[in-house]
């Protein structure tokens, strides 16, 4: 069992704090008008999470992903998923080489090796392809011919989907689905948006991006969000939200499937990231209510019935967070109810 982390202390929070809204000025130069979104993407980093991105083509998915790589100095990697694409174009292939007068294969990484990796229009190509991620989103390796190959650390994957109703896409497994840490959709851009892209923007010119932190920044950040507190209270909140998705509760009519323990896992660890982003050295129940949306509206399947009724994920996880109350005991003395 590994060691518990020691806790933050407020100084360690506070500068933590500054360096994660650095990040977020940084990006949100590359993408304007779009401040949620770029806090988003930038707790999933820090939780150590994946992040799908959601929406029409031309909203500045792609500029963000490559904007996040620069600002963090890291390696990054595009694949451009389309219906041909095979498995061994994202993991990487075995290559026949002649050594010491012998012919063996040889393990040529693919794109996947790389500390960011865009995957572009994910839900384009085919579901083996899509599944050729699942054990390095959740394991952070690769295996190849009975071989296990370690990814680069730290190991992110940021992918982009057009809205499924468009032609040719491919609906992402349940078990993909669920190793994404958060499901982001992005809005279209506003009048003003519009505006000052069309002042500040030229076609083909991509945005100049400072570097904020570097690999080791990051990692740092990311082991700090690790000894952010999880006062027991908000565990149990954590606890009741996830078990209410599934069927049989109350609170979960038209629902088919709920969420599994990884989003309880999800949530705790995002609820962190965003404590440590406010300069705080514990989470909160006001810190799983903000980010509950992204976590499990990808991890909800409705029956037929509630969605001719109307009823989306979103709806049901803002209805959710009405009839699940977060204070079920009383509080520790320890904690305020200020605290938590």
């Amino acid at each position: 069992m590994p060691a518990k982390p020691l806790p933050l202390d407020d100084a360690e929070a506070r500068l933590a704090s500054e360096a994660i809204r650095r990040l977020e000025r940084a990006l949100r130069e590359v993408l304007f008008g779009q401040d949620r979104l770029v806090e988003l993407v930038v707790l999933g980093v820090l939780a150590r999470g994946h992040v799908l991105l959601e929406g029409l083509p031309g909203l500045g998915k792609t500029e963000l992903v490559k904007g996040l790589s620069r600002a963090l100095a890291l390696s990054n990697k595009r694949v451009q998923f389309t219906p041909d694409l095979l498995p061994g174009d994202i993991t990487g292939n075995p290559v026949l080489e002649e050594v010491d007068g012998r012919r063996v294969f040889t393990f040529q990484p693919g794109p996947v090796f790389a500390n960011v990796l865009l995957a572009d229009e994910i839900n384009r190509a085919s579901p083996k392809t899509q599944s050729a991620l699942l054990e390095a989103m959740q394991e952070r390796s690769v295996t190849v011919m009975g071989q296990t190959h370690r990814l680069p650390d730290p190991f992110v994957v940021l992918a982009t989907q057009n809205p499924i109703e468009l032609e040719g896409t491919y609906p992402l497994p349940e078990a993909q689905l669920d190793r994404f840490l958060f499901k982001v959709e992005v809005p279209a851009a506003g009048v003003e948006t519009l505006e000052r892209i069309v002042l500040e923007r030229e076609i083909g010119v991509p945005p100049e991006v400072a570097v904020v932190l570097d690999g080791h920044g990051l990692s740092k950040l990311q082991d700090q969000v690790r000894r952010v507190f999880m006062p027991p209270p908000v565990a149990n909140y954590i606890a009741r939200l996830v078990a209410a998705t599934h069927p049989g509760h109350p609170a979960a009519a038209g629902v088919r499937y709920g969420a599994s323990p990884r989003a309880a896992l999800a949530l705790s660890a995002a609820a962190r990231a965003r404590g440590l982003e406010h300069g705080r050295i514990n989470a909160s129940y006001e810190d799983v209510r903000d980010i509950a949306l992204p976590v499990l509206r990808h991890r909800i399947v409705l029956d037929y019935g509630a969605r001719l009724e109307g009823l989306s994920p979103d709806r049901f996880v803002a209805r959710l967070l009405d009839e699940v109350p977060a204070h079920d005991k009383a509080l520790p003395s320890s904690l305020s109810a200020a605290k938590v």
